[in-house]
């Protein structure tokens, strides 16, 4: 973490509930960051965000926030349709940019964002909190102990029940669907681990490892209403012989989980992109070998001041953009054959 008194001044497009329930309390909390501006154009959101927050600068358009001299960073928490217009106009405005998950509809527009940010030197990263939590991070010492033995299968799920029928999630329009929405994170999960693999075996043997791994087949099987993916399951297999399986869903009970699972034991990954304490549990047979305590975690903040300390620092943030780009481009494969 930079020694330096300067923190980031921020600005947030919108007022989502992501904002204010969970990124813009984290900005308040954060020890290199500063709430500054808010953008809306509901009046009575921009009320509700001064009193809350207290917050210094309020714009009725996402325009005069981008213009305003006292925002160093902003971060989009807007409908998934919305991501690409407004990541490249805060780049062109030369503001850093974190954009919430998924970065875009598809490779082609991660790649353009990518290309503008880059042009006008700005940092940018997808919103993947959970990569900031203990769980996470027990999980990646679980995997580099070599305990589990060789990797054979991952199973990851997030799913809940949608009851909201005019919620943006349910409008193709805006980039709605159970992929996009939390689908995304069992596969960047699934990309993580697989990725780690890789990084173990390319120490053990002294070989380069891959910089993004993908399947090399898939098989599909979603359900569609309204124009979008209310269940989404996907089978994947890689060079190594691992095979992956991913769900997500609005259509039913929810459902956050996930399993890897080795040649010499299982480990079971509860609440896997939640915060809150709890266990993992290794298991041998099928029976409970050991437990592995996971501390809850204020990943929001972990997340905000990785990202505001990669700007102050001029490096770059611990969620890569190479991951970024090999998510969508798995995203886009997979949606091919949702039909």
């Amino acid at each position: 973490m930079t020694t330096s008194n300067k923190k980031i001044r921020w600005g947030v497009l919108g007022y989502a509930r992501i904002a204010h329930e969970s990124v813009i309390p984290a900005i308040t909390r954060s020890n290199n960051s500063v709430f500054q501006a808010i953008a809306s154009r509901d009046t009575a959101k921009l009320d509700e965000c001064r009193k809350k927050f207290n917050c210094p600068n309020t714009h009725a358009s996402y325009e005069a926030l981008l213009r305003d001299p006292e925002v160093d960073a902003v971060y989009i928490p807007l409908p998934n349709g919305l991501h690409r217009e407004w990541t490249i106009k805060a780049a062109e405005h030369g503001k850093h940019v974190l954009c919430e998950k998924p970065i875009g509809l598809n490779a082609a527009e991660c790649r353009e964002m990518m290309a503008v940010c880059a042009k006008h030197g700005v940092t940018f990263m997808e919103a993947f909190m959970y990569r900031y939590s203990d769980c996470t991070r027990k999980v990646l010492e679980v995997l580099r102990s070599g305990e589990l033995g060789e990797i054979k299968y991952i199973y990851s799920a997030f799913r809940f029940l949608l009851t909201r029928t005019d919620d943006v999630r349910s409008k193709p329009e805006l980039g709605g669907g159970s992929l996009y929405d939390v689908g995304c994170y069992p596969l960047n999960f699934t990309g993580m681990v697989v990725d780690e693999l890789a990084r173990i075996q390319s120490a053990a043997t002294g070989s380069p490892a891959p910089a993004a791994a993908m399947p090399e087949s898939i098989s599909v099987q979603c359900v569609k209403e309204g124009g979008v993916d209310v269940l989404f399951s996907a089978l994947m297999k890689y060079s190594s012989g691992l095979v992956a399986s991913i769900n997500s869903g609005f259509n039913a009970q929810h459902q956050i989980e996930s399993q890897i699972i080795g040649t010499k034991g299982a480990l079971q990954v509860p609440n896997t992109f939640l915060g809150e304490a709890g266990v993992l549990t290794f298991l041998v047979n099928n029976r409970v070998e050991k437990t592995i305590p996971v501390e809850k975690s204020d990943r929001y903040r972990l997340e905000v001041e990785d990202f505001a300390d990669a700007v102050l620092n001029k490096r770059a943030p611990l969620f890569s953009l190479t991951e970024t780009l090999r998510n969508m481009e798995l995203m886009d494969r997979l949606y091919a054959e949702c039909r």
